[in-house]
Protein backbone atom coordinates (compact mmCIF):
# COMPACT_ATOMS: atom_id res chain seq x y z
CA UNK A 1 0.00 0.00 0.00
CA UNK A 2 0.96 3.64 0.04
CA UNK A 3 3.17 4.86 2.99
CA UNK A 4 0.83 6.21 5.19
CA UNK A 5 3.28 7.53 7.97
CA UNK A 6 3.33 11.30 7.89
CA UNK A 7 4.32 13.28 11.09
CA UNK A 8 1.70 14.61 12.91
CA UNK A 9 1.23 17.83 12.60
CA UNK A 10 1.19 16.98 8.43
CA UNK A 11 -1.46 14.34 9.33
CA UNK A 12 -3.67 17.37 11.52
CA UNK A 13 -3.34 19.30 8.56
CA UNK A 14 -3.65 16.98 5.54
CA UNK A 15 -5.67 13.68 6.25
CA UNK A 16 -9.19 13.61 5.59
CA UNK A 17 -11.73 12.63 8.54
CA UNK A 18 -12.49 8.96 8.48
CA UNK A 19 -15.86 8.44 6.70
CA UNK A 20 -17.01 5.74 9.13
CA UNK A 21 -17.27 8.22 12.05
CA UNK A 22 -19.36 10.78 10.21
CA UNK A 23 -22.45 8.50 9.18
CA UNK A 24 -24.40 11.19 10.47
CA UNK A 25 -23.33 14.49 8.79
CA UNK A 26 -23.95 16.49 5.69
CA UNK A 27 -21.93 15.90 2.65
CA UNK A 28 -20.13 19.01 3.58
CA UNK A 29 -18.50 16.97 6.19
CA UNK A 30 -16.21 15.38 3.27
CA UNK A 31 -13.83 18.28 2.35
CA UNK A 32 -11.74 16.29 0.56
CA UNK A 33 -14.59 14.69 -1.33
CA UNK A 34 -14.35 11.26 0.65
CA UNK A 35 -18.20 10.72 1.08
CA UNK A 36 -19.16 7.78 2.64
CA UNK A 37 -21.45 6.86 -0.02
CA UNK A 38 -20.98 8.46 -2.77
CA UNK A 39 -22.08 5.89 -5.42
CA UNK A 40 -25.64 6.12 -3.96
CA UNK A 41 -26.02 9.60 -5.58
CA UNK A 42 -23.77 9.58 -8.55
CA UNK A 43 -23.72 6.14 -9.54
CA UNK A 44 -21.10 4.55 -11.48
CA UNK A 45 -23.41 3.43 -14.26
CA UNK A 46 -23.83 7.05 -15.08
CA UNK A 47 -20.56 7.20 -16.09
CA UNK A 48 -19.44 3.97 -17.93
CA UNK A 49 -22.50 3.96 -19.95
CA UNK A 50 -20.57 6.90 -22.07
CA UNK A 51 -17.39 4.84 -22.78
CA UNK A 52 -17.65 2.75 -26.00
CA UNK A 53 -16.97 -1.00 -25.70
CA UNK A 54 -13.85 -2.17 -26.52
CA UNK A 55 -12.45 0.96 -25.77
CA UNK A 56 -8.84 -0.53 -24.31
CA UNK A 57 -8.64 -3.05 -27.18
CA UNK A 58 -9.48 0.04 -29.44
CA UNK A 59 -6.42 2.20 -27.68
CA UNK A 60 -4.02 -0.30 -27.24
CA UNK A 61 -4.61 -3.19 -29.90
CA UNK A 62 -0.57 -4.10 -30.04
CA UNK A 63 0.62 -3.25 -26.17
CA UNK A 64 2.01 -5.00 -23.99
CA UNK A 65 -0.49 -6.89 -21.16
CA UNK A 66 -1.75 -6.34 -18.68
CA UNK A 67 -1.91 -2.68 -19.49
CA UNK A 68 -1.93 -0.60 -16.42
CA UNK A 69 -4.48 2.25 -15.33
CA UNK A 70 -4.37 4.71 -11.93
CA UNK A 71 -7.76 5.94 -10.96
CA UNK A 72 -6.71 8.70 -8.29
CA UNK A 73 -9.58 9.57 -5.82
CA UNK A 74 -11.50 6.40 -5.89
CA UNK A 75 -13.46 6.55 -2.93
CA UNK A 76 -14.68 2.99 -1.44
CA UNK A 77 -14.19 1.49 -5.10
CA UNK A 78 -17.76 1.16 -6.78
CA UNK A 79 -16.93 2.72 -9.45
CA UNK A 80 -13.08 1.39 -10.10
CA UNK A 81 -14.77 -1.79 -10.28
CA UNK A 82 -17.44 -0.80 -12.35
CA UNK A 83 -14.81 0.62 -15.11
CA UNK A 84 -12.76 -2.63 -14.76
CA UNK A 85 -15.72 -4.77 -15.83
CA UNK A 86 -16.36 -2.29 -18.25
CA UNK A 87 -13.53 -2.14 -19.65
CA UNK A 88 -12.88 -5.64 -20.05
CA UNK A 89 -15.94 -5.91 -21.54
CA UNK A 90 -17.06 -8.27 -17.97
CA UNK A 91 -20.74 -8.57 -16.66
CA UNK A 92 -22.09 -7.66 -13.75
CA UNK A 93 -22.12 -11.40 -12.20
CA UNK A 94 -18.29 -11.96 -13.43
CA UNK A 95 -16.52 -11.37 -9.85
CA UNK A 96 -13.26 -13.89 -9.42
CA UNK A 97 -13.91 -16.76 -11.45
CA UNK A 98 -12.83 -14.62 -14.44
CA UNK A 99 -9.85 -13.23 -12.54
CA UNK A 100 -6.92 -15.11 -14.17
CA UNK A 101 -7.81 -13.94 -17.90
CA UNK A 102 -8.76 -10.35 -16.92
CA UNK A 103 -6.22 -9.80 -14.62
CA UNK A 104 -3.72 -10.77 -17.91
CA UNK A 105 -5.61 -7.50 -19.91
CA UNK A 106 -5.91 -4.94 -17.01
CA UNK A 107 -3.98 -4.27 -13.77
CA UNK A 108 -5.95 -1.02 -11.90
CA UNK A 109 -4.03 0.58 -9.33
CA UNK A 110 -6.53 2.94 -7.21
CA UNK A 111 -5.84 5.66 -4.21
CA UNK A 112 -7.67 7.70 -2.04
CA UNK A 113 -7.16 9.99 0.99
CA UNK A 114 -8.97 8.38 3.45
CA UNK A 115 -8.05 5.03 4.95
CA UNK A 116 -11.50 3.90 6.03
CA UNK A 117 -13.03 4.23 2.34
CA UNK A 118 -9.57 2.40 1.24
CA UNK A 119 -10.25 -0.27 3.83
CA UNK A 120 -13.90 -0.64 2.31
CA UNK A 121 -12.82 -1.12 -0.95
CA UNK A 122 -9.99 -3.76 -0.30
CA UNK A 123 -12.60 -5.44 1.72
CA UNK A 124 -15.44 -5.98 -1.18
CA UNK A 125 -13.63 -5.98 -4.15
CA UNK A 126 -14.44 -8.38 -6.41
CA UNK A 127 -10.91 -8.69 -8.54
CA UNK A 128 -8.67 -8.23 -5.52
CA UNK A 129 -5.55 -9.88 -7.72
CA UNK A 130 -5.76 -7.11 -10.46
CA UNK A 131 -7.47 -4.09 -8.67
CA UNK A 132 -5.38 -2.29 -6.12
CA UNK A 133 -6.31 0.36 -3.44
CA UNK A 134 -4.45 1.94 -1.23
CA UNK A 135 -4.20 5.29 0.82
CA UNK A 136 -2.61 8.19 -0.49
CA UNK A 137 -2.57 12.00 -0.35
CA UNK A 138 -1.76 12.41 -3.70
CA UNK A 139 -0.49 16.04 -3.47
CA UNK A 140 2.23 14.27 -1.16
CA UNK A 141 5.24 14.20 -3.66
CA UNK A 142 7.30 12.08 -1.61
CA UNK A 143 4.85 9.44 -1.15
CA UNK A 144 3.21 9.36 -4.33
CA UNK A 145 6.23 9.27 -6.41
CA UNK A 146 8.26 6.81 -4.53
CA UNK A 147 5.57 4.21 -4.23
CA UNK A 148 4.17 4.76 -7.96
CA UNK A 149 8.15 4.21 -9.31
CA UNK A 150 8.06 0.93 -7.31
CA UNK A 151 4.28 -0.04 -9.07
CA UNK A 152 5.74 0.69 -12.15
CA UNK A 153 8.96 -0.71 -11.86
CA UNK A 154 7.46 -4.02 -11.08
CA UNK A 155 6.06 -4.19 -14.80
CA UNK A 156 9.04 -2.85 -16.33
CA UNK A 157 7.06 0.15 -16.91
CA UNK A 158 7.99 3.55 -17.31
CA UNK A 159 4.50 5.13 -17.21
CA UNK A 160 0.95 4.40 -16.86
CA UNK A 161 -1.28 3.17 -20.22
CA UNK A 162 -4.58 5.24 -19.19
CA UNK A 163 -5.20 7.51 -15.63
CA UNK A 164 -8.39 7.92 -14.19
CA UNK A 165 -9.31 11.44 -12.53
CA UNK A 166 -13.18 11.17 -11.74
CA UNK A 167 -15.12 13.94 -10.07
CA UNK A 168 -11.73 14.59 -8.89
CA UNK A 169 -10.00 17.98 -9.93
CA UNK A 170 -12.40 20.38 -7.41
CA UNK A 171 -11.36 18.75 -4.70
CA UNK A 172 -7.80 19.56 -5.37
CA UNK A 173 -8.23 22.75 -6.36
CA UNK A 174 -10.10 23.88 -3.19
CA UNK A 175 -8.05 22.78 -1.27
CA UNK A 176 -5.19 23.50 -2.67
CA UNK A 177 -5.60 26.68 -4.89
CA UNK A 178 -4.21 27.30 -8.91
CA UNK A 179 -1.29 26.30 -8.10
CA UNK A 180 -1.98 23.09 -6.47
CA UNK A 181 -4.64 22.06 -9.74
CA UNK A 182 -1.86 22.74 -12.41
CA UNK A 183 0.74 20.91 -10.73
CA UNK A 184 -1.73 17.88 -10.12
CA UNK A 185 -2.55 17.95 -13.29
CA UNK A 186 1.04 18.03 -14.66
CA UNK A 187 2.21 15.05 -12.89
CA UNK A 188 -1.09 13.37 -13.82
CA UNK A 189 0.46 13.95 -17.50
CA UNK A 190 3.65 12.82 -17.00
CA UNK A 191 2.58 9.67 -15.61
CA UNK A 192 -0.17 8.69 -17.83
CA UNK A 193 -0.12 7.95 -21.78
CA UNK A 194 -3.88 8.55 -21.66
CA UNK A 195 -5.89 10.45 -19.25
CA UNK A 196 -9.91 10.23 -18.48
CA UNK A 197 -11.03 13.48 -16.50
CA UNK A 198 -14.15 13.91 -15.43
CA UNK A 199 -14.28 17.90 -13.87
CA UNK A 200 -16.44 18.95 -11.85
CA UNK A 201 -18.39 22.22 -13.39
CA UNK A 202 -18.39 25.75 -11.73
CA UNK A 203 -21.63 25.76 -9.77
CA UNK A 204 -20.24 22.33 -7.63
CA UNK A 205 -17.51 24.47 -6.45
CA UNK A 206 -19.97 27.31 -5.15
CA UNK A 207 -22.35 24.12 -3.65
CA UNK A 208 -19.17 22.86 -1.66
CA UNK A 209 -18.31 26.01 -0.15
CA UNK A 210 -22.20 26.64 0.87
CA UNK A 211 -22.46 23.30 2.76
CA UNK A 212 -19.37 23.66 4.59
CA UNK A 213 -21.04 27.31 5.52
CA UNK A 214 -24.27 25.31 6.10
CA UNK A 215 -22.09 23.43 8.88
CA UNK A 216 -20.43 26.16 10.57
CA UNK A 217 -17.25 24.88 9.27
CA UNK A 218 -14.67 27.65 7.94
CA UNK A 219 -14.75 28.19 4.20
CA UNK A 220 -12.21 26.46 1.64
CA UNK A 221 -8.96 28.46 2.08
CA UNK A 222 -8.41 29.00 -1.23
CA UNK A 223 -12.22 29.19 -2.86
CA UNK A 224 -12.33 32.99 -2.95
CA UNK A 225 -9.35 33.38 -4.65
CA UNK A 226 -9.06 31.00 -7.39
CA UNK A 227 -8.33 32.87 -10.80
CA UNK A 228 -9.17 29.67 -12.06
CA UNK A 229 -13.00 29.56 -12.51
CA UNK A 230 -16.07 29.66 -15.02
CA UNK A 231 -16.35 26.53 -17.65
CA UNK A 232 -14.15 24.05 -15.42
CA UNK A 233 -13.96 21.54 -18.31
CA UNK A 234 -12.93 24.22 -20.75
CA UNK A 235 -9.77 25.33 -18.38
CA UNK A 236 -9.02 22.28 -17.23
CA UNK A 237 -8.56 21.07 -20.98
CA UNK A 238 -6.24 24.34 -21.79
CA UNK A 239 -4.12 23.24 -18.58
CA UNK A 240 -3.66 20.25 -20.08
CA UNK A 241 -3.25 21.05 -23.86
CA UNK A 242 -0.65 24.32 -23.63
CA UNK A 243 1.01 23.76 -20.44
CA UNK A 244 1.36 19.66 -20.11
CA UNK A 245 2.00 18.14 -23.11
CA UNK A 246 -1.04 16.89 -23.66
CA UNK A 247 -3.99 16.70 -26.61
CA UNK A 248 -7.65 16.60 -25.88
CA UNK A 249 -9.23 13.61 -28.35
CA UNK A 250 -12.76 12.93 -27.23
CA UNK A 251 -15.13 13.82 -25.50
CA UNK A 252 -17.40 10.78 -24.44
CA UNK A 253 -20.57 13.05 -23.45
CA UNK A 254 -22.24 14.44 -20.17
CA UNK A 255 -23.73 12.73 -16.92
CA UNK A 256 -26.88 13.38 -16.06
CA UNK A 257 -25.34 15.12 -13.37
CA UNK A 258 -23.63 17.75 -16.00
CA UNK A 259 -20.07 16.73 -15.87
CA UNK A 260 -18.19 16.01 -19.44
CA UNK A 261 -15.80 12.87 -19.66
CA UNK A 262 -12.71 14.13 -21.37
CA UNK A 263 -10.41 11.59 -22.88
CA UNK A 264 -6.74 13.09 -23.23
CA UNK A 265 -3.30 11.31 -24.80
CA UNK A 266 0.53 12.42 -23.84
CA UNK A 267 1.84 14.69 -27.31
CA UNK A 268 3.72 12.64 -29.80
CA UNK A 269 2.38 9.26 -28.65
CA UNK A 270 1.81 7.27 -31.41
CA UNK A 271 -1.94 5.88 -31.05
CA UNK A 272 -1.60 1.68 -32.23
CA UNK A 273 -5.42 1.96 -33.55
CA UNK A 274 -7.64 4.46 -34.53
CA UNK A 275 -7.52 7.81 -33.52
CA UNK A 276 -10.55 7.86 -30.67
CA UNK A 277 -11.91 10.86 -32.63
CA UNK A 278 -12.87 8.24 -35.37
CA UNK A 279 -15.63 6.30 -33.17
CA UNK A 280 -16.04 8.28 -29.79
CA UNK A 281 -19.31 10.53 -29.59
Amino acid sequence: SFPARRTRHKEDKMAAPMSEGFPALAPGAAPYGNFPHYSRFHPPEGRVRLLPPGLLQRLFPVAARPLLGLDVGCNSGELSVALYRHLLGLSEGEGSRKQPEAGQDLNLLCCDIDAALIERAQRCSPFPASISFAQLDIMDSGARESFLSSHLRRFGRAAFDIGFCMSVTMWIHLNHGDSGLVAFLAFLASLCKYLLVEPQPWKCYRAAARRLRKLGRNDFDHFRSLAINGDMAARITEILTKDCAMDLVCCFGSTSWDRSLLLFKAKGLNPEGREPSEWCC
